[in-house]
């Protein structure tokens, strides 16, 4: 057990013997330490007890102060602050550090939750965007590992479709035969180029639109010659994307194409029309009534959305199409097929979907279809939801070519690094490739850290000088403080000798050990609500509390060899969570920066 699950069930224990109630607790940290190490807020308890806050903290004080555990347990107000021996608080945290081998909770075990994430069409290349929703998926398919659940990280391609029928119209009319070799340009930045040709040449001749949707629909009746230069342009998209996958770490169990996908798709909206789930719509298109979306309160508190269906006299509806009136699939289409082929195929306990904001209604009417065709796993899908990435000039626009590329962003970070290495280092002691591979590294945490430190709900203002500053709530500035710790370990060449902890206990101390904690409690309780922001949260906080740490008080240097011991022992716990909740952000702890 941790050193928080004892102290929660000594507390459970004594609220028992005093209330007769087993209650479910939750410590925190008060906000000063001088007032203890963690902190219980009776506000909750006596919602439930039914007995004021004030009355539940003072039984709790006095039931606590015979506790071996509990050093001290003092009232203040609704409130009781507890306080621990240096040995006990130290050991018992330091100790699960070095243990290594625990999951942070056993939440997820035997459960198996699929991240859908990423999702690119083959008609451009990876932006700005896509890492931000790689980043996300990646994270949290590695918090909700950490946390005991199967993780199946999957990516569904959208390889078909009217924008990809757009590139290849334009590469038909006007490509020439050029090539991704010919031209020397990567292949989903070349595939990209047509998209932009085609959508600045129809400005000048509309009709080109009605000529794209005749390559869809011969696409879908399988005309040989569009067939096999759809397969060719993809070829090139999908040698562009893996290259891209390796730079930034997003790993895939799955591939799902919504060209394979979206036959499923039509077959479920086939059977939904026998059935008249579905109706025809009086051009012939294939669509749904959707009823109204009611925000409830659930039995948590939480707020909720849930079809609502009224009554015959007020019953609101919102029509979605589903199969177009020339009988050529949407994503609806699509995605109707993957979510019923996925849970299938993977026997699910939940399916999360990372895709932007824009489309929150698409999926909200997406699991309400499944619903209405019966399927009862329709429950147990999730969008989460993320905000957009804005630049300094404003919006990204594909079509109008004024997105950031991966590519280009991830060279552009690289070389704002070296030019910082370099001026740390003019009189070159670090050799070219070291500058290299080191800038590399601290652009890429840089840029990761930066996507995940907001919350994925809100939007994003991408700067990137800001994201590789040493100082701040940065990724290098977590990074860095990996490299200091992994210093002074390494001079000391410390191999995790028995320690005594009695002579720790000063305010940095104590604030570090509790930064340790809380990052633990950080990535499970992220993996609740599926949120890493709590993680990049959690890792700056205790790369702040490490560094005041350390400009405060000796280490290597220590008064005596139990202190020097027992502080090494608290820098390397540090230093192996902070590597830990770098590694589950994506973000590779580096040795010198």
């Amino acid at each position: 057990m941790s050193i928080s699950e004892k102290i929660t069930e000594e507390i459970s224990r004594a609220l028992n013997q005093a209330l007769g109630m087993q209650i479910k607790i939750e410590l925190e940290f008060p906000p000063d330490i001088e007032l203890g190490d963690f902190t219980i807020n009776c506000y909750t308890i006596a919602r439930e007890v039914k007995k004021s806050p004030e009355l539940i903290a003072k039984i709790l004080s006095e039931k606590l102060k015979s506790s071996e555990l509990i050093e001290g347990a003092d009232q203040a107000g609704a409130y009781v602050n507890i306080k621990l021996s240096s040995c006990q608080l130290f050991s018992s945290a330091i100790e699960e550090v070095f243990r290594g081998d625990k999951l942070f909770s056993n939440i997820g075990v035997d459960k198996k939750i699929m991240v859908e994430y990423l999702s690119p069409n083959t008609n451009k290349p990876l932006h700005l965007g896509h890492l931000r929703n790689g980043c996300l998926g990646m994270a949290l398919s590695k918090i909700l590992e950490s946390n005991g659940y199967k993780a199946v990280k999957v990516n569904l391609i959208n390889d078909r479709g009217i924008h990809i029928s757009k590139s290849i119209l334009a590469w038909l009319k006007w490509g020439n035969g050029e090539t991704p070799e010919s031209t020397g340009i990567k292949g989903d930045h070349f595939v990209g180029k047509w998209y932009i040709k085609f959508n600045e040449e129809v400005k000048r001749n509309p009709k080109l639109e009605n000529e794209a949707q005749e390559i869809l629909q011969k696409w879908e009746q399988g005309d040989k010659t569009i067939v096999s230069t759809w397969q060719k342009m993809n070829g090139w998209v999908y040698e562009g994307f893996d290259t891209t996958y390796k730079k930034f770490g997003f790993e895939f169990d799955k591939i799902y194409y919504e060209s394979d996908t979206y036959k499923l798709g039509k077959n479920i909206v086939e059977e939904g029309l026998k059935k008249k789930v579905f109706y025809q719509d009086t051009d012939g298109a294939i669509v749904a009534d959707l009823p109204e979306f009611k925000e409830v309160i659930d039995s948590e508190g939480n707020k909720k959305r849930i079809l609502w269906f009224g009554t015959d006299k007020n019953k609101k509806v919102k029509k979605v199409t589903l199969v177009r009136k020339d009988g050529t699939s949407l994503y609806m289409t699509q995605d109707l097929g993957t979510a019923v082929e996925k849970f299938g195929e993977y026997k699910l306990d939940k399916s999360i979907c990372v895709v932007g904001s824009e489309q929150e209604y698409h999926f909200q009417a997406l699991f309400a279809i499944l619903q209405l065709l019966g399927y009862d796993f329709a429950k147990n899908c999730y969008h989460l939801s993320y905000g957009m990435v804005y630049l300094p000039e404003g919006k990204m626009k594909s079509r109008e070519g004024t997105v950031v590329d991966a590519d280009n962003l991830l060279d552009e970070v690289t070389d704002l690094v070296k030019d910082e290495i370099t001026k740390r280092f003019p009189d070159g002691k670090i050799g070219k490739d070291e500058v290299g591979s080191r800038s590399s590294k601290i652009a890429l945490g840089a840029i990761k850290f930066y996507l995940l430190r907001t919350n994925p709900k809100n939007d994003i203002y991408f700067d990137p000088k800001e994201s590789i500053s040493l100082e701040g709530f940065t990724g290098p500035y977590c990074q860095y403080a990996y490299a200091r710790a992994t210093k002074i370990i390494e001079k000391a060449n410390f191999k995790n000798e028995k320690v005594k902890y009695d002579s720790l206990g000063n305010n940095e101390e104590r604030i570090l050990i509790q930064k340790i904690i809380n990052l633990s409690k950080q990535i499970t309780s992220a993996s609740y609500d599926y949120n890493p922001t709590k993680v990049a949260l959690g890792v700056y906080e205790l790369a702040v509390g490490f560094n005041k740490f350390y400009q405060k008080h000796q280490v290597l240097n220590a008064s005596d060899e139990n202190l020097k011991l027992a502080r090494l022992a608290l820098v390397e716990a540090t230093r192996q969570s902070l590597g830990k909740g770098l590694k589950i952000l994506g973000i590779e702890a580096i040795d010198e920066m």
